[in-house]
């Protein structure tokens, strides 16, 4: 439930200062009212939405500085993870990020956002996956749809420049150079727009 109605904010289905109604959110996923609550208190945590206890839920702005500060916390987190798995990963690994980086190039040139947010967001978890740390997986998934959002700003301007990055990340994890890879992760989601002129609002 927590991942469908994230997603459904961090794509614009549910735009900010929408209200969400408990009801309404049940009968469009099909489910009782009880896990509906339990995601928009997750999503509260989250920054995504506001949540006043027997009154109303509403789609939070997206918040510049909270943004940024989401921003700053997956950069590390991300970082502190190809370090570790740099030469770990198995030359199975090494194809799938290589295929979900021709996918996401060939989403970013299609304009096809969503679909570069999911092979984007495919590459990154492999790393993750493979080092299977739940303290940072944890981490991430918390900050992830702040991120998200400021992602989908990016790629629907352009890409290009994270598909270049995306390249030399790959290389440098399979050659086992883990300063470079971190190197590397940190410039990638420090280019995420995150200013006030940058994030839709």
């Amino acid at each position: 439930m927590y991942r469908r109605i994230r997603d459904a904010i961090v794509d614009g289905v549910f735009l900010p200062g929408e209200q969400l109604k408990d009801g309404d959110l049940a009968d469009w996923l099909g489910v009782s009212r009880t896990p509906i609550r339990e995601a928009l208190l997750r999503l509260g945590a989250s920054g995504l939405v506001i949540a006043i206890p027997g009154r109303s839920t509403t789609v939070t702005a997206i918040d510049s500085s909270a943004a940024r500060d989401a921003r700053d916390v997956i950069a590390a987190m991300h970082s502190l993870v190809v370090s570790q798995v740099a030469g770990q990963l198995s030359s199975d690994d090494v194809a799938r990020m290589r295929e979900a980086n021709r996918r996401f190039e060939k989403a970013v040139a299609a304009g096809d956002v969503d679909a570069a947010l999911n092979a984007d967001e495919e590459l990154h978890g492999i790393p993750v996956t493979v080092l299977g740390n739940q303290a940072v997986i944890s981490v991430l998934d918390h900050f992830d749809a702040l991120v998200r959002r400021a992602e989908r700003t990016r790629f629907s301007r352009d890409g290009q420049e994270s598909v270049d990055l995306h390249e030399q990340l790959i290389e440098l994890l399979a050659s086992g150079d883990g300063v470079g890879a971190a190197a590397v992760s940190f410039d990638i989601w420090h280019s995420l727009p995150t200013d006030e002129d940058s994030v839709p609002g």
